[in-house]
């Protein structure tokens, strides 16, 4: 089983002293940061649709975008790979493809009439 690590108290009054300072600079990044006015998009024709089309390449959209169907294709696989390898991980050594026991292997209990 593995523990946390201890920190002594002069290392965690560095720790917070470090996060105190990065969040005065983000605060002060986010604060002072100049947005240029919003631009929209021209005409009646549908976002939603437009990306869509985008995604899969097809030169249909409202709107001129560039193509991600490459993209969504990695993006399906490296999450299928992630959701993979958690199933792997979450799987206790020692044990077959049964599923996980959640009441730490006790015997069941029956009451006198057999039901549980």
């Amino acid at each position: 089983m593995t523990t946390r690590p201890r920190l002594e108290r002069n290392e965690r009054q560095a720790v917070g002293l470090i996060a105190l300072v990065l969040f005065v600079v983000l605060a002060a990044v986010f604060l002072t940061a100049r947005l240029g006015t919003p631009q929209g998009f021209p005409g009646d024709g549908s976002i939603t649709a437009s990306i869509g089309y985008a995604m899969f390449n097809i030169d249909d959209g409202a709107f001129p975008a560039e193509g991600f169907l490459v993209a969504f294709l990695i993006i399906a696989v490296v999450l299928d790979a992630a959701l993979d390898a958690a199933v792997m991980l979450a799987k206790r050594e020692g044990e077959g493809l049964g599923p996980l026991e959640t009441d730490g292997g006790r015997d069941e209990v029956t009451d006198e009439g057999g039901d549980r």
